[in-house]
Order: C-alpha cells, then sequence, then structure tokens
C-alpha cells in the first residue's frame, strides 16, 4: 500500500499528527494527496545533492501541477483551481535552488514515515498485550521492537543499495559517453576529470555509508539471535521439559517460529545484498574501493549467524510418547512410539524437500551392560507444512518402533558403574540438511532422554526415573545421570507432585494436602524448605516403604475412578489420621471427609464422627476400598447407600454432611445413577442383601509408609455372617460363593475406646426375577446365629 494510503486510514490521533505537519505552506496537503503517487515514486535524498537532477524534479512537478489544473477545469471545481494555481506560483520560487526544494519534500516524507512507525509499534503492542497472558513471557514487547527495528533497517538498505545501483549507472554512463566522445580540448579534459572525480567520491562515500549500514544491520542481528537462541529457545525448552513431568507450561513454538523465520529471512536479504555489491564492483571498481577489503568479512559474518541459527532452530516439538503409555518418555520394545521435529524457519519452498532420518545413541557411555537399540518403522520423511495445525515445517513420526541388539548390545563399560533397566537413559537423534540460495548446512535435533522398558510391569519405575530425570537434570544429554543423581528440595518435590494431580485430573495439591506429604516423608517440621528427598528414598529402596508406589497408586485410582470428585474438591484426600479427627470433632454429628488411605496401595476411606452415650465425639472409619471394590461399584453409590445397624436393626447412614458443612446428597448427587434402592443397578448386581458385622482387632495392619503411617486403618472380615469363622447352621454355599465372587470387603475399623454395640454395612434390595435363584434376607435378627457377641470397637 502506498504511503499516502497508509496515513489516511491510521486512527484519528495519528490523523492529527498528520494534519499538524502539514499545517504549513512548505509543502501542502492538496499538492501532497493530487501528487502523492507521482511524489513517493521520486529520489528526493538523490535530488537534495544534485542540482541538475533536482531541476528536472522541479519541471516535472510544475508540469503535474498544471495537469491537475486542466482536470480542475474539466470539473469545474473552480475553487481547487485557484488553490492549485497558488500551490504552483509558491513554488516556483525554488527555481534558483531546486536541491532545496527536494530537501523539504524529503523532510516531509521521512515525518510521514515516523508517524507510520509509531503507529505500527502501537499495534504491535497491543497485540502483544492480548497475547501476553497466553504467551506467558515479559521481554516479548522488547523482542517485537528488535524486530520491527531490524525491518526498518533491511528497507533503508534495499533504498541505499537502489541509490547505490543508480549512482553508479550515472557515472558509468557518463564516463562511457566521455570515452566516446574524445574530447581533444585540454582544458574541457580536466574540467571532465575533475567532474568524474566528484561522481567517483560521491560513489565512494555510498559505497562506504552502505557497508556501515550492513554493519550495524548485522550487529543488530548477532544481538536478537543471541537472544532467541541463548534465552528464548533455552528457556522454551526448559518449560518442554518441565512440561513433560506435569508441569503447565506453555510450550507452544508459533511465536519463536515467527521471530526465528524473519531472522532468517533478514539474513538471506543481507546476503542478497552482498552478491550486488559484488555485482557493481564488478562494474565499476577503484584503488580505494572498500566493497572489496570489507565484503568478504561481511559474508562470513552473516553465513556465521545464518549457520547458527538455523542449527538452534531445529527441535523436537513432540517427545517420543506411546499412544497407550502413562505419559511422554517411557517407551516399550516392539510397541508403536511416536515423536514430532520441526524446523523454526518457514520457507515455503523448503515444503517436503528437506529428509529427517531417525537413529538411536550414537555413542554408548561407560555403563556396564548398557543395552544397545535399534529403530524400526519409518525411519525418514520429510519435513513438510500439512502435518502442522500452524502451517510450520515439522515432520511427524508415528510409527517407530525399538528392538534390543542381540549382539554387543550391552558394553562391558569402561568402570563399574551398573544402573537398573529402568535407570538407563538412551536419547533418539535426528538429522536433515538444509540447502537454500548456495547455502548447505546440517541439522540435527535430540530428543529428551528416554527409558527403555520390555514390559509393563517396569512401567511405574520407569516413570519415576522420567519425573526425577526432568525435575532436576540441568544437561539434557546426561545419560549417566542417574550413576549420582542429586536429591530433590521439598519445594521442588512437593511442585513436581502437584504437576501430577494436575496434568491427570485438572486440580493439583493445596498446600494441606503437601504438608502432610512432608510431613509423612520428613516428620513434623517447623519449615520444609531446607528438606531434601534423595532418589533412593523416592523409589530405588529395595523395601516396601517406597513413596513413589504409595502415591503412584492413589493417582492412578483418582484417575481412574474419582476423577470427577477430586476435580470438584469432594476429597481431601492427603490428610493424617490425627488431623482427621482433630477436624472432624469440631464438627457436628454425621459429618464425614474422604481420604487417602496409608496403608492401602490406591486405597480410599471416609470417617465421620459420631456422639457417644456420654456425649463426647467420636471418630469412626471404614476399611479402605480398592480398585477391586471400585470397578464394582462407583465410590458416590458406596457414600450414597452405606448404612449402618443401629438399636432395633434399623439401618441409617451415617453420613449426613460433607465436611467442613455441605448435605450429603448436595455434594454428590449429580454423580448418582438414576435408579436408586432396589431400583440400583449396582444393589442388582451384588444380587441379594449384604450384611457383614466386625470383631474387635488388636493387631495394627502394616503400612507401606513410614513414620504417621505405620498404624492400620481396618479390621478383617469375617467368614461368616453371624460373628463365627466358619459358615452358621443354614447357610447355603451358593450364598457364600456369591458373596466371594461378587462383593468386595469394606469393614468397619477401630482406632478409638471400643464399644459393645453391633454394626454392619448394610446394601438394602434384593435382586428378585422370576429366572434367577431367589435367596432369603439375610438381616442379623434373620439368621440362625449364635447368640449376640462383642462386636468390639466397631466405632471410633
Amino acid at each position: 500500500m502506498a504511503q499516502w494510503d497508509r496515513l489516511t486510514q491510521l486512527p484519528d490521533a495519528y490523523k492529527q499528527q498528520l494534519d499538524e505537519l502539514y499545517n504549513r505552506d512548505a509543502l501542502p496537503m492538496d499538492v501532497r494527496h493530487y501528487l502523492s503517487a507521482w511524489i513517493e515514486k521520486q529520489e528526493w535524498r538523490r535530488a537534495a545533492q544534485d542540482h541538475d537532477f533536482a531541476m528536472t524534479l522541479f519541471q516535472v512537478l510544475l508540469e503535474n501541477l498544471d495537469i491537475q489544473h486542466s482536470l480542475f477545469v474539466q470539473e469545474e471545481a473552480f475553487l481547487l483551481q485557484h488553490n492549485i494555481r497558488r500551490r504552483k506560483r509558491n513554488f516556483q520560487g525554488y527555481l534558483d535552488d531546486p536541491c532545496a526544494l527536494a530537501q523539504t519534500i524529503l523532510w516531509f516524507l521521512e515525518k510521514e514515515k515516523d508517524i507510520l512507525r509509531n503507529a505500527d509499534l502501537a499495534e504491535q503492542v497491543q497485540l502483544l498485550h492480548v497475547a501476553e497472558e497466553a504467551m506467558g513471557t515479559s521481554n516479548q514487547l522488547e523482542i517485537e521492537r528488535k524486530i520491527a527495528g531490524l525491518r526498518n533497517d533491511v528497507e533503508c538498505l534495499e533504498r541505499t543499495m537502489s541509490c547505490l545501483e543508480e549512482q553508479q549507472d550515472e557515472f558509468d554512463f557518463k564516463f562511457q559517453t566521455y570515452k566516446m566522445e574524445a574530447v581533444a580540448d585540454e582544458a574541457a579534459q580536466i574540467k571532465q576529470t575533475k567532474v568524474f572525480q566528484q561522481l567517483i567520491n560521491r560513489l565512494d562515500e555510498c559505497r562506504k555509508s552502505t557497508l556501515s549500514e550492513l554493519h550495524k544491520l548485522l550487529d543488530r542481528t548477532d544481538a536478537l539471535i543471541a537472544i532467541l537462541v541463548k534465552k528464548e529457545l533455552v528457556e522454551w525448552k526448559k518449560r518442554q521439559q518441565k512440561a513433560c513431568i506435569g508441569a503447565p507450561d506453555n510450550v507452544c513454538l508459533d511465536q519463536l517460529e515467527k521471530w526465528f523465520t524473519y531472522v532468517a529471512v533478514c539474513l538471506f536479504r543481507v546476503r542478497d545484498f552482498l552478491d550486488k555489491l559484488e555485482e557493481l564492483v564488478g562494474k565499476v571498481s577503484y584503488n580505494t574501493d572498500p566493497v572489496k577489503s570489507q565484503k568478504p568479512k561481511l559474508q562470513k559474518r552473516t553465513d556465521t549467524l545464518l549457520k547458527d541459527l538455523l542449527q538452534s532452530s531445529f527441535v523436537v516439538e513432540t517427545q517420543p510418547s506411546m499412544p497407550q503409555g502413562k505419559g511422554p518418555l517411557v517407551l516399550r520394545t516392539n510397541v508403536q512410539f511416536a515423536v514430532k521435529t520441526r524446523l523454526l524457519v518457514e520457507f515455503p519452498e523448503l515444503n517436503h524437500s528437506m529428509k529427517v532420518n531417525v537413529c538411536m545413541d550414537r555413542e554408548a557411555p561407560p555403563i556396564k551392560g548398557y543395552r544397545r537399540f535399534n529403530v524400526f518403522g519409518t525411519k525418514s520423511k520429510a519435513l513438510n507444512m500439512s502435518e502442522s495445525q500452524s502451517g510450520g515445517m515439522v515432520a511427524d513420526f508415528r510409527h517407530l518402533t525399538l528392538k534390543e541388539q542381540k549382539c554387543g548390545g550391552g558394553g562391558k563399560g569402561i568402570n563399574d558403574i551398573s544402573l537398573s533397566v529402568t535407570e538407563e537413559l538412551h536419547i533418539i537423534y535426528f538429522d536433515t540438511l538444509f540447502e537454500m540460495k548456495g547455502l548447505s548446512i546440517e541439522l540435527q535435533a535430540s530428543s529428551l532422554p528416554v527409558v527403555v522398558i520390555s514390559n509393563s510391569s517396569q512401567q511405574q519405575s520407569a516413570c519415576a526415573s522420567i519425573l526425577w530425570f526432568n525435575l532436576l537434570s540441568v544437561d539434557t544429554k546426561d545419560v549417566m545421570f542417574f550413576a549420582n543423581s542429586p536429591a530433590a528440595t521439598w519445594p521442588q518435590f512437593g511442585q513436581m507432585l502437584s504437576w501430577q494431580f494436575l496434568s491427570a485430573t485438572k486440580r493439583g495439591l493445596n498446600e494441606a494436602q503437601l504438608e502432610m506429604i512432608a510431613q509423612k516423608l520428613f516428620g513434623k517440621q517447623q519449615t520444609y524448605d531446607t528438606c531434601k528427598v534423595t532418589w533412593s528414598k523416592f523409589s530405588k529402596e529395595n523395601t516396601h516403604d517406597i513413596f513413589w508406589v504409595w502415591f503412584d497408586g492413589i493417582l492412578v485410582m483418582v484417575k481412574t475412578f474419582l476423577e470427577d470428585l477430586w476435580r470438584d474438591g469432594l476429597i481431601m484426600g492427603f490428610v493424617s489420621k490425627i488431623k482427621e479427627k482433630h477436624l472432624l470433632k469440631k464438627k457436628q454429628r454425621g459429618t464425614f471427609l474422604l481420604r487417602f488411605s496409608e496403608s492401602v496401595i490406591g486405597g480410599i476411606t471416609f470417617s465421620w464422627v459420631e456422639i457417644d452415650m456420654n456425649g463426647e465425639p467420636e471418630v469412626k472409619t471404614v476399611q479402605p476400598f480398592n480398585k477391586i471394590d471400585l470397578l464394582q461399584i462407583p465410590f458416590c453409590e458406596i457414600i450414597r447407600n452405606f448404612q449402618i445397624l443401629e438399636a432395633e436393626n434399623i439401618p441409617q447412614s451415617p453420613l449426613l454432611y460433607l465436611y467442613p458443612n455441605t448435605p450429603k446428597d448436595e455434594a454428590f448427587g449429580k454423580y448418582y445413577c438414576e435408579k436408586s434402592g432396589s431400583d440400583s443397578l449396582y444393589l442388582q448386581y451384588i444380587k441379594t442383601k449384604l450384611v457383614f458385622v466386625s470383631k474387635e482387632k488388636t493387631p495394627e495392619g502394616r503400612s507401606p509408609m513410614p513414620s504417621a503411617m505405620e498404624k492400620g486403618e481396618g479390621l478383617d472380615l469375617m467368614s461368616g455372617l453371624g460373628g463365627e469363622a466358619a459358615n452358621p447352621s443354614g447357610s447355603s454355599p451358593l450364598l457364600m460363593s456369591l458373596l466371594e465372587v461378587y462383593l468386595p470387603e469394606p469393614m468397619l475399623c477401630d482406632s478409638l475406646a471400643a464399644t459393645d454395640d453391633q454394626a454392619s454395612m448394610f446394601f438394602p434390595s434384593p435382586f428378585n426375577s422370576s429366572d434367577e435363584l431367589v435367596l432369603p434376607d439375610f438381616t442379623l435378627t434373620g439368621l440362625n446365629c449364635l447368640p449376640p457377641q462383642s462386636c468390639g470397637s466397631i466405632f471410633q
């Protein structure tokens, strides 16, 4: 778009600046408007220094004013005719000094460009302000300013190169004409020689100015590349590394690609400028020609900057992952995985022309028994723009597999360092060749280290290794990281644990939940900021007290069965039994909370508060529910239908208010199945009323957690229904079979003083059908049981 057209479309604030600029007679706005196309095409900078050229433009300007006057005569626009005649008379005052007119017009044009630059910058700032929250960086405005400055420098250089070429063509034309005329007069020759010397001096100054501008442009480009490569790209790689372990970081590459692409385009323009200078030197040169001495250095520096930029622009956009895996970077032999590479400089002419090849572990580290793998599948793909939603140059590998080398796969190693299979780290490499406009550069990218397993039982341990490496490693190619892995500080470790829940369920851990975990790991402390977790304590100890096994069991359970409840904040989850009692004893009868088991891997339980005969609060806890239970009955249905037999065998639900005071049905109602009571599909599946009683159990269950996790949480289920270890008289063997096949064994457990009351978990509604065996109702009073036994501390 023409410069004047752009100016007339600016917002009102910038139109006001334009109006103030032309509030003078030196260059009237109407002349600028009617002759805008002609004015913008002329070389006013040259005319300001060349009297003859300025006089030519002056005469053409007056002729254009006459033409415009004739148009107004035809349109019978009397006022416009008057104004244009007046403008022409004013311009005729420049007859003796046309260079002054050229300088005036040039000044106005430069001021117009200033207005446009300010408007463009304001627009960029506004766009950045809108995108700033999503992009998440604080220095992008500065980068945009540098990009805008670079764009302006390139445009100025293009005009300078054009001016330089015109000056050289003028000199060449006059010199060739002089040689053909063969002037014999010595005085004329001397005069003509002086003229040529002036032309050469002017040409020399212009060349020096051009070279100086090129140096400045490369300085700015070098500084911008340093920001993009050493800061922005490095920060993106860190964000990607953290995103691989659940961090909610933005890893979009579109903005970086935009910046990288423009800088690459700029450097290729500089190469074009240098080629043009060489062409001009081939036509006209002289002894002190600065291009001859400076051009090689400029060429080398340009190519070096371009090489640095391009080699950094080839990255792994999506890290290797299996479609059915728990997360990225854990691969299994003979199972397909996917990975995507991307070139951050977008040149449409290279679409489908750059082949990317995949290979694995180029050099084995000095680790005893280190395995080697071969890559199978489609190992070569072309970078293309069709596989990217944003139009970037990507190679998306979707069908790669790894197979262990049978011969020479495990080396002896230089030393005695030995790592487990899940501590072995391997790197996948990607190679391609960039060729464009005579430039050829080899590019290489590498994945983050992956762990390769051979069976699913190793996956949990492999995930632990990936978490630990990407949490603490500063060198993403350090495959010997686990030979001497560092410890994690609690702030690092706690944040990583929260990320696991955040990525799996969209809800992380709060401060209270993290404090409970910290207390289990380190005991009660004033502050945990200086506490550290070692790799062995996290995942490697050869005991049953492995933190990651316990934590991951909870994470899998929540993701599989309880995600909605967790995301809505209905599960308190990580809370100790001591704090649980402290919280509940202050609440009204029937208040309950949900927490994760400290002794059952992947277990969840609930506790509620009752009021005893003396009016004192008691906290009671049910035996944890695990995967087997939750596969048969949704947890919200367990909460909905959970009942105990109070006095006179009347079933009642002890769960009334979710902590702190939300009515149970209000909290969980939207998750209930449509049918209830005898119509519940889950209770029909069980096929009969089931009654469980508990007995006092003195030994405490062993916990997989240290310190405060040592106390058990439940009582064993009695084998019979009436308080005996054997089948009661008259019990049906079929009934016992149904119990064993269909029913999990949740139990009430003890943690406070015992009572003599009996209690049970009561599921009403038998399943009655004409084509099914109808079983009798079994209740504590309906069975041929022994006399009532002391159930012993089933309430707490």
